[in-house]
């Protein structure tokens, strides 16, 4: 059965995704807001709030939320991100009712107790300080400030402690309302579900939601740059960035490809040329990060100091000869059954494919069919791939990110350089 997509009056979305036979679910509720709706001053805001939530809710204080799913043998969780924050229960067969209550409460009633917000301002400090602390954290915050300088995505989610620093009550009641507004609001359950029953649960704790209009985030765009921080640490971490196509843009499907022939496995170009052919890394893979309007191909990797300009004049070969000379026969179908496969072991587990629909419903509008994904990337050419990687060099800017021994500080230059 597929997966069945109902409106609230006051534009919450529902997503019904039924796997018979199962006896688990998974509830997934998704709002399209996070870091990139704030302010430079409110930087981290959304995250904060993540935090707080979990402090209170309801008539429930901070044990009882979890106590109560896990009672129930079941699991809660959050995470926030730039385009969406996202609430997440798994469960037994049975539980939905208190997931959806105590979901609701979380992001409709939370406490936002005066002391535990000063309490959660020192926790995030620690968080923030532990990321500048892990070098393989903090140089993609480098190269994600490098990518999007000036801009909310060129921001850190976690925020900084002065941008946190004005944080109280009131304001983060009226941030809450503005950025769970139930028209930029998914919920989704995945497995032991029946549609009667998630519909009357759904308009019992989210029909009264009252929506709070925002303004959509300015277009974004990818300025590129670069930056090189030295640190007593025995590896060099390298991140390259290049301007990619969005989600919603025709092109994406052949960037997903791009980038995995790239460095999306063993087989893949750079972990065989880089790491089985020469030696020069411990660690490499390419990735590819979509936002609703623009997106960026990334390559990290891991390698002794001495050997990063080498590297990264490799990495760098690698994308221009994937650009202009396009993939083989074997290596474009290697990635299409690779992503297909991927599809399909998904679909096989509920918490992946309500996270999944809740996703694609507010970056669409309503879940896309897996067999439609499937034939898009199905479609994508040799000559699509050529483009897509012309596309991705047309602008002559990259984003790199260099933090280890000084002997590695001028590989992101020597990257910049080699592509021209």
């Amino acid at each position: 059965m597929s997966a069945r997509l109902h409106t609230l009056s006051n534009g919450v979305r529902v997503v019904c995704d039924p796997m018979p036979g199962l006896r688990t679910l998974a509830l997934t509720v998704a709002v399209k807001g996070g870091a990139r709706w704030e302010a430079e001053d409110r930087s981290g805001w959304s995250h904060l709030l993540e935090h707080l939530v979990f402090k209170g809710a309801g008539e429930m204080g901070a044990r009882d939320i979890v106590e109560r799913i896990e009672a129930e043998g079941g699991s809660i969780n959050a995470a926030t991100g730039y385009e969406r924050t996202s609430y997440e229960v798994r469960a037994l067969d049975g539980s939905l009712p208190l997931a959806m209550q105590v979901v609701s409460d979380l992001v409709f009633r939370p406490t936002l107790d005066p002391v535990e917000i000063e309490r959660e301002k020192d926790v995030v400090a620690q968080e923030i300080a532990e990321a500048f602390d892990t070098p393989d954290d903090h140089v993609f915050e480098m190269a994600q400030t490098q990518a999007f300088a000036g801009q909310p995505l060129g921001r850190p989610i976690l925020g900084s402690v002065d941008s946190l620093a004005a944080a109280d009550r009131p304001s983060m009641q009226a941030w809450r309302a503005r950025l769970y507004s139930p028209d930029r609001m998914a919920v989704v359950v995945s497995g032991a579900v029946e549609e009667d029953d998630l519909l009357s649960l759904a308009e019992r704790f989210f029909g009264d939601a009252v929506p709070t209009p925002a303004e959509a985030p300015a277009p974004a765009a990818f300025t590129g740059g670069g930056a090189a921080l030295s640190r007593r640490i025995e590896q060099a971490n390298l991140v390259f960035q290049l301007p990619a196509p969005g989600a919603l843009d025709p092109d994406f499907p052949a960037m997903r490809l791009f980038g995995d022939m790239l460095g999306g496995g063993m087989a893949s170009r750079l972990f065989q040329s880089a790491r089985e052919q020469r030696g020069l890394a411990y660690a490499i893979d390419a990735y590819v990060e979509a936002y609703d309007d623009i997106g960026f191909l990334g390559v990290f990797a891991g390698a002794a100091a001495e050997r990063s300009v080498e590297l990264a004049e490799l990495c760098a070969d690698e994308i221009r000869r994937l650009a202009e000379d396009g993939p083989t026969e074997a290596e474009l179908a290697r990635a299409k059954i690779g992503f297909k496969a991927g599809h399909w072991m998904a679909e096989e587990r509920a918490a992946g494919r309500s996270a999944n629909l809740a996703s694609q419903t507010l970056i669409h509008g309503a879940p896309v069919p897996t067999d439609v994904s499937i034939a898009r990337l199905g479609a994508v050419t040799a000559d699509d791939i050529r483009a897509v990687g012309a596309r991705a060099l047309a602008p002559a800017r990259a984003a790199t990110a260099v933090l280890g021994p000084k002997a590695a500080a001028g590989a992101g230059k020597a990257f910049a350089a080699r592509l021209g």
